[in-house]
């Protein structure tokens, strides 16, 4: 099925290594629909031995449901949630619709993933699969980012499969 992607395959292998070795990394894939990227999120899933995968798919019809997206990422790992500083735990728990407040401040709840795949990641390597990423609502699609653009030595990948289109 994967004929003709080894190099693909092998980028993910190395991605999948450096996490199981306490590195970070991001990853967007990107293609048209039906080019395969489902495809090789599979392949990931499949050679993530030894690492705990969570996985979420963009929505087209929550994309304007606020941190829709977020909310079914992060529900597997909200036993992590009070582990969080104050701030972060309360702008998450807001964001997830736990705790009751005011809209949270977006900068706080990408500190908070950031956070908590962080804390998630320190039993075990952490991999996170995003796919339909274009279709993901506003809010999530800001945290995950946020937080992706901030790995440094977690052990947590955040892998995002895109359809490309022309108005990105």
């Amino acid at each position: 099925m994967l004929l003709g992607r080894r190099s693909e395959c092998d980028t993910l292998d190395r991605l999948v290594d450096a996490v199981r070795a306490g590195e970070s990394r991001a990853l967007v894939v990107r293609g048209e629909a039906g080019v395969g990227k489902s495809a090789l999120l599979e392949y990931l899933v499949g050679r993530a031995s030894g690492c705990r995968v969570e996985s979420v798919a963009g929505v087209q019809s929550e994309m304007e449901l606020t941190f829709a997206a977020l909310g079914q990422l992060c529900a597997p790992m909200l036993a992590q949630l009070d582990s969080l500083p104050e701030p972060q735990r309360d702008a998450l728990g807001t964001a997830l619709g736990l705790r009751p407040g005011p809209a949270p401040d977006r900068l706080l709840v990408g500190l908070a993933v950031l956070s908590l795949l962080a804390g998630v990641a320190e039993a075990r390597p952490l991999v996170c699969v995003i796919d339909d990423a274009q279709w993901l609502d506003d809010a999530s699609a800001q945290a995950l980012t946020f937080a992706a653009r901030r790995l440094r030595s977690e052990s947590v990948a955040l892998v995002f499969a895109v359809r490309d289109s022309a108005d990105e």
